[in-house]
């Protein structure tokens, strides 16, 4: 980010007030194609640095920022203009009301996959004691989400990366839940012990990137863990093991939901009928998109 000199005269020049630095920011974000969501982005920033909740930005529109939290502003701004994710650069994110540490360790978790928990919500009791699985944790937001959900559940969350299992692990300690929720590391269901079957439902949000995929770019795969995003030359890879292992591990009428690209929706629900399932439904995300499929295993 410039400094005040680089200015010329006029609105955006000194003092640097928090209006001021706000405006810049969001437009520079927005000229440069950094992020769709500009002003919320340089909100997050710049309220971290000042140690302040976002709405109380808006308290102190009229205050000079200090020069030392100016010079830690724009390296942050540098860092998110090449690409990085908020997320990372202020190490947290919050997901279903839930406040989680994020770092590279593992992705950052999405709003469209608020929809999946939503899904399993709108399908489930709420007061069931079920037996639940989150295959491929990552933070362990739906592990976390679920338990807020389903307070008599029994949940199990696996990862096959050490790194993120970490992590998980910080954010279930943090918010209570590790009487609640068991990490179990390993790959997809195989790292469910045979005492934790039959199961009432499965979620997932496994990687569904196509490789080489012109959708997603490039600052994505060069910030967070590809083992994460990739899937094979169609992005299904993951989900063509999932769906089998899942059925296996499912009760007689227990519940597949998880989250898949969206031009995948008509091979996924192919893959899907010819496991077995039935009941199958296919959610959309908060833009309209194929995000999300639901499928009951047979009684």
């Amino acid at each position: 980010m410039p400094r005040e000199k680089d200015f010329g005269p006029g609105e955006l020049g000194p003092p640097w007030t928090v209006l001021k630095m706000l405006r810049w920011t969001s437009n520079f974000f927005e000229e440069r194609d950094v992020t769709e969501t500009p002003r919320l982005d340089a909100d997050l920033l710049l309220s971290h640095v000042l140690d302040v909740d976002r709405m109380d930005l808006y308290l102190k529109t009229d205050e000079e920022v200090p020069e030392a939290a100016r010079d830690r502003f724009r390296a942050m701004v540098k860092r998110r203009a090449g690409g990085e994710p908020v997320a990372y650069l202020v190490g947290h994110r919050e997901f279903w009301e839930t406040d989680l540490k994020c770092d590279r360790r593992a992705l950052v978790p999405r709003p469209d996959t608020e929809v999946l928990v939503e899904t399993v919500v709108d399908t489930m009791d709420a007061d069931g004691d079920h037996r639940l699985a989150d295959i491929g944790t990552g933070t362990g937001a739906i592990a976390l989400a679920l338990a807020d959900e389903f307070p008599n559940a029994t949940i199990a969350a696996t990862e096959i990366s050490s790194d993120a299992i970490e992590l998980a692990a910080e954010n279930i300690e943090a918010h209570s839940a590790s009487g609640r929720v068991t990490l179990l590391e390993g790959d997809l269901l195989d790292a469910l012990p045979d005492d934790w079957g039959p199961l009432d439902a499965v979620v997932s949000n496994p990687p569904y990137v196509k490789e080489d995929d012109p959708d997603v770019q490039q600052a994505v795969l060069d910030h967070e863990p590809a083992q994460s995003l990739l899937a094979g030359p169609d992005g299904l890879d993951v989900i063509r093991r999932l769906i089998p292992q899942a059925y296996e591990a499912l009760r007689g009428g227990g519940w597949l939901f998880f989250e898949f690209g969206y031009t995948q929706a008509e091979s996924v629900y192919t893959l899907l009928d010819e496991e077995g399932f039935e009941a199958i439904e296919i959610h959309q995300d908060y833009s309209d998109r194929d995000r999300v499929a639901s499928a009951r295993k047979p009684q």
